[in-house]
């Protein structure tokens, strides 16, 4: 299973109970399609740098998750048929290696 991120924008006019519940059908493709929500993040709402498609701002998400690479077109098909969904972007997590600390000289 390859790691990916997912970056959400929803709709400004969402209210939070239906923003909840976009990510929540947004989880569950995920997981249909035999992947594993590893983590979310909220970024809130953020001013675009130029208007698109009419809209001034939207609702920030970043979705980390595991998913076979096979599955990942079938996947992003569908959440462009999501209207909840104002654009995603998804890309391969690098995995972070852990530089060691350097070592001070003793003299």
């Amino acid at each position: 299973m390859n790691k990916y991120e997912a970056m959400i924008i929803f709709p400004d006019a969402l209210k939070d109970e239906a923003l909840e519940a976009a990510l929540e059908k947004v989880e569950a493709e995920i997981e249909k399609s035999g992947g594993k929500v590893e983590s979310k993040t909220r970024m809130g709402r953020r001013q675009f740098a130029r208007p698109m498609d009419k809209q001034n701002s939207g609702q920030y998400m970043v979705v980390n998750f595991k998913l076979d690479g096979g599955k990942l077109g079938p996947l992003q098909a569908r959440f462009k048929l999501n209207e909840e969904i104002f654009r995603i972007q998804i890309v391969r997590a690098s995995e972070i290696i852990p530089v060691p600390a350097p070592v001070a000289a003793d003299k």
